[in-house]
């Protein structure tokens, strides 16, 4: 068991240290600590044992044992820098200018030479906020150099926490020049598409879009209809970018670069050029548009029985949203009266946009719904995992102030785009992957056993799983955990049990070859329907379309296309395809982090006004730094830090996951439900910090 002892200030004692072999790691840096992450352990930073080093770089540490045993680290060197970009305050120092980076984490002030002209051609004055590219990395004889690249503006700038989280991430706005004017060039085609012999035209068939409200790109469709032998027919249209997006093209390169779009906040930075995402690929209503389509036939228990992939050029008859679907599906439930009356408008407009194609879109929904209910059945049986996990989502007014917060959940609407979208990427995947074609695979592996281990440990001594259903999840039997969440679902613990068996799970990244994937339980999957947005899913559609041309046109008609969809010599799909697939990989966890930190900045700009409100919560997390907290209002989430707990001291299980009293023996656990008032934000940093009045009952 690891415990560590805590005052009301996290504080540890010195120790003397002696010199242990060095290893490499990762640097994370928090509020008053720092430490580096290594595939052996975790290891504590002195503030002099950083060095040179700056939050996220991997770097070469040697190891030193201090008293009483406990090791800490000492950065010799870094090996890989994580930070290319700061934003901080501009001021003069002598003939030299000086950028104090906001992010308090980065201790170091970076300088602007003489000769750099840039403060003057941005127009930056001392004071302004600015976003600085580093051109020299500081050492530990000489201060780090950076060019300004932008001025934000001042410190009441309500983009400035998104701006501090973009260089935080090396993320920029806007696109390459190259990439712009390239794609202004392109423009639909449909009759020269449908000269390509693989192409299908199948305009005459029904089909339609479902995605969030706010969406302005439409990336994927969907038709369904019922078959004489009581299955069903589905069809997966998804926008055709490879048609438009040649191999080594700028357009192609830039993509690469980024691999995936960011959804931040307040902006979205595409992957694609905007003529694409959101003209020349986006699958508007009304629109002929070039698309490849995946055509599925089941049986009435939803087995797959057939499936095929081709080119085809549609137009989408409808432009749904998840509410105005939801509001169809729901038409007769109790429940459903609770549904906004502009969901409800949207969906009647929908309506008669069906009638008009002859179509009872009623019914339509209905069959899609009834097959994502036997496909979520089919991927239970097989050991598919699906974690409850709400997403909080602020919502902005047209100057970028957060107003409110949403928690998005998984509906019936969400649920059967889901269920296509699922089936369409393993069918594909079971293509490529028979075929042993290198593309790139979305993996992912079985978890660790230490990590079941402990989250079955820690759930057995909440009460949260029985000892034949913890034995399971030792065992790493996805069914086992799959059932875990499902009996969790509704109940205290339902919080608890997903965050567990989620930490413990890996993390699923790209390959160029199949590996299959443990929580859907398939024994192939790829990326498929969202090549607008994700360069492994433009990957998937060329290799496919190269194989496509093999079997249906020959040999020599699939090496004639090769050149502009995979390449060829030495920088050809197949040989970069190991790195493009790692990249890939860094780029989404890169986003996902960017993403989340970005909703925690808006999180704490609406908090910043509610300074001494008190609110009802429960206790999501807890770490040596406090106890995290989802506050019942908004479902927003916040840290009660060790010195906000109260006067005494507190002792941290890292086992167990609690926080126990010294004097009271009051203990803090997962699921306690608490009463807290919002004690400060730092909104630069996203953080909302909580002060703890009330705990009600005690962990176990």
């Amino acid at each position: 068991m690891g415990r560590g002892r805590h005052s009301k200030n996290g504080r540890r004692g010195p120790a003397r240290s002696r010199r242990l072999p060095g290893l490499t790691g990762t640097v994370r840096v928090y509020d008053a600590r720092a430490e580096v992450e290594t595939a052996e352990g975790v290891y504590r930073l002195g503030s002099r044992s950083m060095r040179e080093a700056m939050p996220g770089d991997r770097v070469y540490v040697s190891l030193h044992r201090g008293k009483g045993g406990a090791r800490r680290a000492v950065v010799e060197h870094v090996i890989d820098r994580a930070v290319a970009a700061i934003v901080g305050v501009f001021e003069p120092a002598g003939p030299l200018g000086a950028v104090r980076p906001l992010d308090t984490r980065i201790k170091q002030d970076f300088f602007v030479l003489p000769a750099d002209d840039s403060p003057r051609r941005l127009g930056v004055e001392p004071g302004d906020i600015v976003s600085a590219r580093i051109v020299d990395y500081p050492s530990r004889t000489e201060s780090g150099v950076v060019t300004l690249e932008r001025r934000i503006g001042d410190a009441n700038e309500p983009s400035l926490g998104i701006e501090c989280v973009m260089a935080r991430y090396g993320l920029v706005d806007g696109y390459p020049q190259a990439a712009v004017d390239e794609a202004a060039s392109l423009a639909v085609d449909v009759e020269g598409a449908l000269a390509d012999p693989l192409r299908r035209d199948i305009r005459d068939r029904f089909v339609i879009t479902i995605d969030p409200v706010d969406a302005r790109d439409f990336d994927d469709a969907i038709s369904v209809a019922r078959t004489v032998r009581g299955g069903w027919m589905l069809g997966v249209h998804i926008a055709d970018v490879s048609r438009y997006v040649d191999w080594g093209s700028a357009i192609d390169l830039e993509a690469r670069r980024r691999s995936t779009s960011v959804y931040l906040a307040d902006r979205v930075l595409p992957m694609l050029p905007e003529r694409l995402c959101n003209d020349l690929c986006s699958l508007r209503p009304d629109e002929d548009r070039l698309a490849f389509t995946v055509d599925i036939e089941l049986d009435a228990q939803g087995r797959v029985r057939t499936y095929e992939p081709y080119p085809s050029v549609i137009r989408s008859r409808v432009r749904m949203d998840y509410g105005a679907a939801d509001a169809l599906l729901r038409e007769g439930d109790p429940d459903g009266a609770a549904l906004d009356a502009a969901a409800r408008g949207r969906a009647e407009l929908a309506v008669e946009a069906a009638r008009a194609n002859g179509v009872d879109l009623r019914a339509f929904l209905r069959n899609a719904d009834a097959l994502a209910r036997v496909r979520r059945e089919i991927r239970r049986k097989r050991g598919s995992i699906d974690f409850d996990t709400p997403e909080v989502h602020v919502l902005l007014d047209e100057a970028g102030m957060p107003v409110d917060i949403v928690t998005r959940e998984r509906t019936a609407a969400t649920s059967l785009v889901e269920e296509a979208m699922l089936l369409a990427n393993e069918c594909v995947a079971e293509f490529l992957a028979d075929r042993d074609l290198v593309s790139a695979y979305r993996v992912h592996e079985d978890p660790s056993p230490d990590s079941l281990a402990s989250a079955a440990k820690t759930l057995t001594e909440l009460g949260a799983v029985e000892g034949g259903l913890a034995a399971g999840i030792m065992l790493g039997d996805p069914r086992a955990i799959n059932a875990a969440v499902e009996d969790a679902a509704g109940t205290a613990f339902a919080p608890q049990v997903n965050a567990l068996l989620l930490r413990a799970q890996q993390r699923a990244v790209y390959k160029s070859h199949n590996e299959g994937h443990y929580a859907l339980g398939a024994r192939a999957y790829c990326h498929f329907t969202s090549p607008i947005r994700r360069y492994p899913d433009l990957i998937a559609h060329r290799v496919l379309k190269v194989a496509l041309a093999k079997h249906e046109l020959g040999k020599k008609e699939a090496l004639a296309r090769a050149p502009r969809l995979t390449g060829k010599g030495p920088q050809a799909l197949e040989a970069i395809c190991p790195q493009l697939c790692r990249q890939a990989s860094d780029n989404e966890r890169a986003a996902d982090a960017a993403a989340n930190a970005s909703q925690k900045v808006k999180v704490a700009q609406l908090y910043a006004g509610r300074i001494g409100e008190r609110d009802t919560g429960t206790v999501s997390w807890i770490s040596d730094l406090g106890a995290f907290v989802r506050l019942d209002a908004t479902g927003a989430e916040g840290l009660i830090r060790m010195n906000a707990l109260g006067t005494e001291w507190w002792d941290f299980d890292d086992v167990r996951l609690t926080l126990t009293g010294d004097s009271t023996g009051t203990k803090v656990g997962l699921g306690c439900r608490v009463v807290v008032e919002v004690a400060s934000v730092n909104v630069l940093r996203g953080h909302l910090d909580l002060k703890l009045l009330h705990v009600s009952g005690s962990a176990s």
